[in-house]
């Protein structure tokens, strides 16, 4: 079982990451959480790197059922997308898929919580 779920689009970077949020808005998500990879590796390391985000989207209803099953399942959230350039004009699209990453926790109503997720990350990623 992989552990995401992504896509190449035809795309800059920056129109990929709107493109993105925006899709993520569709599916009940928003970005509570925005990490510039390129330019902290730089700030903190000296190293250059290809552009690279990562955005930690969540969905309050879902994340606020998993809490409730689960209340450690915190240590997981949020559910994180990344956009990364992997050639001019193309960005890959990848999102976590939270069923893989709730096989560490035995609860069953947790992994049909996490499903629901999946759900929404999965029409997301194929809605680009």
């Amino acid at each position: 079982m992989s552990y995401y779920f992504s896509a190449v689009l035809s795309v800059p970077f920056d129109a990929a990451v709107q493109r993105v949020v925006e899709a993520l808005k569709q599916e009940g998500f928003g970005i509570i959480t925005e990490i510039d990879v390129k330019d902290t590796l730089k700030k903190k390391i000296n190293v250059d790197f290809h552009r690279y985000r990562i955005l930690g989207a969540c969905n309050p209803m879902l994340a606020y059922e998993a809490l409730q099953l689960e209340d450690k399942v915190g240590t997981m959230l949020p559910c994180n997308v990344i956009v990364q350039e992997i050639a001019q004009d193309r960005t890959e699209v990848a999102a976590i898929d939270p069923v893989a990453s709730m096989q560490a926790i035995d609860n069953p109503q947790l992994k049909q919580a996490a499903l629901k997720v999946q759900v929404k990350l999965h029409k997301h990623i194929e809605s680009l």
